[in-house]
């Protein structure tokens, strides 16, 4: 893996870091925000979904981007505006809303930061050689989620929860800079790759992958980045410093699977064989959740670092759709699909909302017993269709 090792990807690996960070770390500000600013975990569900539904929305003008502009201006230009701004606007927030702007200006930020790497990897490297550095990335970068777990918890106890968004903004605009700097643009011949949304779409592959894609990662995302903190608090009365190390042991299984992901997809002799063991795994962890999900706390963290682990999932359907792609649809259809995979996530983030409020009248662990099925059932639809797809080829 020497070759992954150049200042660009190590600039974007540092992007997405940032981003997998942000997307993940209202878990263990839930509790100071309804403290200070009276946000309710409703409320923090419609800002976590925020995010995910800004970065979905995004990724339509990024794959334009990517292909028209380059990856560079790109990723650089969108991490300092959205990204910066948008931890500014959090730091200053006295409302509610101020969240919602916020997270929705970071989801917009980060947008770029993973497809900026697949497109150059995809471009300047072996097919096969791109589940590899995209797992390794993936894994690097996710851990943004343990910094988003017990560290930033002790971070918040130091110095404040306003004081480290604005240590988060000026690091966002470090990392932004470091990219326009270091990030080289790959170099086409002739004209820049063109293709569109009706192109991608007519690979009917794909199709079966979709409902997958748009299921997959909602679990892990949701989860670990809203509703990891609720669940264990109201269920074992957990405080924050207990909710801070159990995420954080669901960030580290994260960096675990994603690094193990060339492993992986050769002990099982396919990316698509790899991606469909994983979401069995998850199936089955959910599923005990929704049966057990007020038996312990060590069990329920055990359960959510196995989920944490296949959240390299969505690397290995990544990896698996990748092969489907020509090379002239990278940029497009890997934008395309990742604007599935995320936006399927806010929107399941924004459905749990009501979700729990309705349940709220249940007894005990039930409410989340409710928002595990929840997750539980989309996946394992899209699991079965993705049973059929065909295999790949690999040259």
């Amino acid at each position: 893996m020497q070759v992954f090792l150049n200042p660009g990807l190590i600039a974007l690996t540092l992007g997405y870091t940032l981003s997998q960070f942000y997307r993940a770390f209202l878990a263990v500000l839930s509790p100071t925000l309804e403290t200070e600013l009276g946000a309710t975990p409703g409320d923090l569900a419609l800002s976590s979904g925020m995010w995910f539904v800004a970065f979905a929305l995004m990724q339509l003008p990024v794959g334009w981007a990517l292909d028209r502009i380059g990856p560079r201006r790109t990723v650089a230009a969108a991490l300092a505006l959205g990204g910066g701004g948008g931890a500014a606007v959090f730091a200053l927030a006295t409302q509610p809303w101020h969240l919602h702007l916020a997270m929705g200006l970071i989801g917009a930020g980060c947008a770029p930061a993973l497809m900026a790497a697949y497109y150059i990897i995809a471009h300047d490297y072996p097919r096969h050689v791109f589940a590899a550095l995209s797992g390794m990335m993936i894994g690097l970068g996710s851990l943004g989620n343990i910094l988003g777990a017990a560290p930033l918890v002790q971070l918040i106890h130091g110095i404040g929860w306003r004081q480290s968004l604005w240590l988060l903004a000026a690091v966002t605009l470090v990392v932004a800079a470091l990219e326009w700097v270091v990030v080289r643009d790959p170099q086409h011949d002739g004209e820049p790759p063109r293709g569109s949304i009706l192109d991608i779409l007519r690979l009917r592959v794909l199709w079966l992958m979709l409902p997958l894609f748009a299921t997959s990662y909602a679990a892990s995302a949701a989860i670990r980045g809203l509703w990891a903190a609720p669940y264990l608090s109201d269920v074992f009365g957990a405080d924050d410093i207990a909710i801070g190390r159990a995420t954080l042991v669901m960030g580290i299984a994260m960096v675990i699977g994603n690094l193990a992901l060339g492993i992986g997809i050769r002990a099982f002799g396919s990316a698509r064989r790899a991606a469909l063991w994983g979401h069995a795994v998850a199936l089955a962890a959910l599923a005990v959740l929704c049966l057990l999900p007020g038996h312990s706390i060590a069990l329920s963290v055990a359960l959510l670092g196995l989920i944490g682990l296949v959240g390299a999932n969505y690397s290995m359907l990544m990896a698996d759709a990748r092969l489907h792609l020509p090379q002239h649809l990278v940029g497009r259809g890997v934008t395309f699909l990742n604007m599935i995979s995320i936006g399927g996530a806010g929107i399941m983030q924004f459905a749990s909302r009501p979700l729990y409020q309705s349940a709220q009248g249940l007894a005990g662990a039930a409410p989340y017993m409710v928002l595990f099925l929840f997750f539980l059932l989309p996946m394992a639809l899209g699991t079965l269709l993705y049973v059929i797809t065909p295999e790949a080829r690999h040259d």
